[in-house]
């Protein structure tokens, strides 16, 4: 008699052990109930989604039918349906909070799959949530960054649809790089860093291209060229701040514009190390034609080497830029970059400005705005002359000839570095060098020694960097022994 009645008709009780199948049957039940949000209700679907988060986990480590109770009823579809509904922060809180947890701690991997193969995870992550809420706002963040360390060989399709050649997970997270809020941009850095690793593993075990060259074509090329007018409007800033640097609160803000400039060199050589050279080649690109070589390079001449009719660009003082190329020799390992920018350093001339280099400009554009203006193949072009001049000169120095023994090899490359040396030393001149020139004009004491310890900084990192090999070690010795009565001992 009362099993015929069924427990959809309201008669439903609520269990004891909240541990249990029966209490995820009970709160499916309520969700059931109560698919339409209204001020009556919140409450208890703010409950109900709290608990239905922590019977799920309990099940998940010790009964295999609450998954799979939630799974043949598809509770997740209730999820965007109260989603949907203008329901207010409260109950959206709580959904991104439950949704947050769920993922966290679902270990079973048989589970995760199931939650992410109906697709709604994806519908989720696209949603139109309330933004300006600061705590929407922290937890959907949270959530896409916990879902980019569930990502695998097994899963990652879950998220990139072939088809539709589209990466929601990938696509919404970056809209945020630039966030107001340093967290934001933090979880952003972790995410895509987890994006690039699980496309690149995906690619190399399976050997599908269509991921990671979604990745290049659709998304690197304007996300790379964003990231780094950010990171230079952040430099500008940080200049400003040096230049007002008297007061304490200023002292303050400097000491965290610097903190976030380091995170930012740190962030991006981890995705150089990532090896990824589909990525690093549009990377270095604009790291270098639109930030190192335009803006860090041009300021150590502080316009002395200009022509009247040349553009005006922008600057930053010259303490600053060998600060920050200091950092960049000592942070940044990737090869091409390094040797590149330390060729132009130590021996590039003025007119280098007048043949085709970019002056640096803060973007206005989005990044889907900026996906339609910037093409790929440009930056990877770029790269690829960046990449070939970065392998000759001082860096072909080392080698040997194939076929000679340890010994052998030892004793040429001894006799290579030994007479490359003095060659260097006899041959050394400032002359149509403008930018080491600056570097070595900083050296001077007689006013201040504040430029000269950047200065020693960006030699010291030069010599040291592990791009770098020793050829930039045998040239900065050389430097330093030939302009020794510059520097004040």
């Amino acid at each position: 008699m009362f099993r015929g009645k069924g427990w959809f008709s309201g008669g439903m009780w609520k269990p004891k052990n909240p541990h249990s199948l029966e209490h995820l049957k009970y709160l499916y039940h309520v969700l059931y109930k109560n698919q339409t949000v209204n001020e009556q209700n919140k409450g208890l679907l703010v409950e109900t989604l709290r608990s239905i988060a922590e019977i799920l986990i309990w099940g998940d480590q010790n009964d295999s039918t609450v998954f799979d109770f939630f799974l043949e009823k598809n509770m997740l579809s209730f999820f965007l349906k109260i989603m949907k509904q203008k329901c207010g922060r409260y109950v959206c809180v709580q959904l991104l909070q439950t949704l947050n947890i769920l993922f966290e701690n679902i270990r079973n991997e048989t589970s995760l799959y199931y939650l992410l193969s109906n697709n709604h995870v994806n519908s989720i992550i696209v949603h139109k949530f309330d933004f300006s809420d600061e705590e929407v706002m922290a937890y959907y963040i949270s959530f896409l960054k916990t879902l980019s360390l569930k990502l695998n060989t097994h899963t990652i399709h879950f998220f990139y649809n072939e088809h539709t050649n589209d990466f929601p997970l990938y696509n919404e997270a970056i809209k945020f790089f630039k966030h107001s809020e340093s967290m934001v941009r933090i979880a952003v850095r972790t995410l895509t860093l987890n994006v690039f690793k699980g496309t690149f593993i995906f690619y190399r075990i399976l050997d599908d291209k269509a991921m990671l060259k979604f990745i290049r074509d659709k998304t690197a090329a304007p996300y790379f060229s964003n990231l780094v007018w950010f990171i230079g409007e952040h430099v500008m800033e940080l200049d400003k701040c040096v230049k007002s640097a008297s007061e304490f609160q200023i002292k303050t803000k400097l000491a965290d514009l610097v903190a976030e400039h380091l995170d930012h060199l740190h962030y991006l050589n981890d995705i150089l190390c990532l090896q990824i050279d589909a990525l690093n080649d549009v990377l270095t690109a604009h790291l270098l034609n639109k930030l190192l070589i335009p803006l860090y390079v041009y300021s150590l001449v502080q316009n002395e080497q200009s022509t009247s009719n040349e553009e005006e660009r922008p600057q930053v003082s010259c303490i600053v830029a060998l600060f920050l190329l200091s950092q960049v020799f000592l942070i940044v390992s990737h090869k091409p970059l390094v040797q590149q920018l330390a060729k132009i350093i130590l021996n590039a001339e003025m007119s280098l400005f007048s043949n085709g280099v970019p002056n640096f400009t803060v973007s206005e554009q989005s990044i889907s705005e900026s996906a339609i203006a910037l093409e790929a193949s440009q930056g990877q072009q770029h790269s690829e002359s960046a990449a070939q001049s970065a392998n000759g000169g001082y860096a072909s120095g080392t080698s040997v000839e194939e076929g000679s023994n340890i010994t052998d090899e030892e004793k040429a490359v001894a006799a290579k570095m030994s007479t490359h040396f003095e060659t260097m030393q006899r041959n050394f001149s400032l002359s149509n060098r403008p930018f080491l020139e600056a570097i070595f004009n900083s050296l001077d004491c007689s006013e201040s020694d504040h430029a000269a310890l950047f200065a020693l900084c960006v030699l010291y990192a030069l010599g040291h960097n592990p791009g770098e090999e020793c050829f930039s070690v045998l040239f900065v010795f050389s430097v330093i022994v030939n302009v020794h009565n510059v520097i004040a001992i």
